[in-house]
């Protein structure tokens, strides 16, 4: 197996849910030694968050939650009680060995416990200590709790996703997964690497404070831009693009397909495999700006004429012309896909107590230091023992 691009490099990581946790693994998929630490009794919230269950080697229902699985392979699980001197003492004798800690609790939580930046830099000052917050370490929401769902409408997101006003089901919508806390761990990840190039350069760690509300904010991007040119806040859409037209789902003989038709070559053709090839040349439709001004016009023709052939038979001809289409997947069709099997996006994990674990694979493929899957999602303080003497040595295996 070839060594991971951050093979070598020690994570101490104190997060839980998802933000954090996410980040630490795309740490550790790139050959981090990732060493998460957990509540002893309960670990990580997301072991409970089920169900489903993940099943064990005879398909019974196991305690441990599918949510956990998602976030959190490729580390090693301790359980301590940092509510506890003992705890305590031993965080800070392994935030002494560590290159990065990844925390996300409330603004001055840890400070308590003497695992905030300011008390482990004193022990470690080249340290890179990664905190997220729902709001961030400065500001007057600073001290409040943030989750994804609430940062998802106070941040906008909500307020451009969902059927338009006036339509049936009209009214704002978060996004189907906690893209939110995705983003922010991937930020994270950003965050870290840059911080440790820095500190290759100069010697010193540094603070990163990461916040979920301005990650929801940046990731606004040409929303955000318009809005800022314009002063006119955007409205909801559906599936409808602000200024791309035509470039949504749209009926087909047996469901639904999307078309994203970004230039006019492209609509130019879509017209006449419609049978229409005089909406090309129609001065309402020819160019993208007047197909978006007449959008509410053009996107009625073209519905009567998508729900003359099957979504099937729509994307063989129109991927034969070029024309950007596709279905619209449920996730049983998603894993069968043809293209995703290809790619080899779900994997399976061998796993001590449930036999192995399905997941999905990291995105990133390195020619020369390839992601590697070590290891499936661990058992609540599965590797106590082992972690202490890597880290610690002299085969310490104490319990905090």
């Amino acid at each position: 197996m070839a060594a991971g691009a951050l093979q070598g490099l020690k994570v101490l990581d104190l997060s839980r849910v998802l933000a954090g946790p996410w980040a630490t693994q795309l740490l550790g998929d790139l050959g981090a030694d990732v060493v998460k630490v957990e509540r002893p009794g309960a670990g990580d919230d997301t072991r409970a968050w089920g169900p489903p269950w993940v099943k064990d080697a005879e398909g019974a229902d196991s305690r441990q939650a599918a949510y956990f699985q998602c976030a959190n392979r490729n580390k090693r699980s301790i359980a301590v009680d940092m509510a506890t001197p003992e705890g305590q003492a031993l965080l800070h004798e392994l935030a002494t060995r560590a290159d990065v800690v990844v925390e996300n609790f409330k603004v001055g939580g840890l400070a308590a416990y003497g695992l905030d930046y300011d008390s482990l830099k004193a022990l470690n000052p080249r340290l890179i200590y990664c905190s997220i917050t729902g709001f961030g370490q400065t500001g007057p929401y600073a001290e409040r709790a943030g989750y994804d769902f609430l940062i998802q409408g106070l941040g906008g997101l909500m307020s451009l996703t969902g059927r338009p006003d006036g339509e049936d089901g009209a009214g704002p919508q978060k996004v189907g997964v906690a893209l939110v806390d995705i983003m922010t761990g991937l930020y994270a990840t950003i965050a870290v690497l840059a911080a440790l190039n820095h500190r290759h350069a100069s010697g010193e760690g540094q603070h990163i404070d990461l916040a979920l509300l301005d990650v929801q904010v940046a990731a606004l991007a040409n929303q955000a831009a318009s809005f800022l040119t314009t002063g006119t806040s955007p409205r909801r859409m559906g599936n409808a693009h602000p200024t791309i037209v035509p470039y949504q789902d749209f009926p087909t003989a047996d469901g639904d397909m999307i078309l994203a038709i970004g230039n006019d070559g492209q609509f130019s053709r879509f017209c006449s495999a419609a049978g229409h090839p005089e909406w090309a040349t129609d001065d309402r439709f020819a160019t993208n700006p007047a197909r978006v001004a007449h959008r509410e016009v053009l996107i009625p023709l073209m519905r009567q004429a998508t729900v003359m052939r099957t979504t099937a038979n729509w994307i063989a001809l129109l991927e034969t012309l070029a024309v950007p289409c596709g279905p619209i997947n449920r996730l049983a069709e998603v894993f069968a896909d043809p293209q995703v099997l290809a790619r080899g996006l779900r994997i399976d994990l061998p796993h001590p107590a449930f036999g192995s674990v399905p997941g999905v694979a990291n995105p990133m493929r390195l020619s020369a230091s390839p992601v590697a899957y070590r290891q499936a999602p661990p058992t609540l303080g599965e590797h106590q023992a082992q972690v202490l003497a890597d880290w610690l040595g002299h085969g310490s295996t104490r319990q905090a």
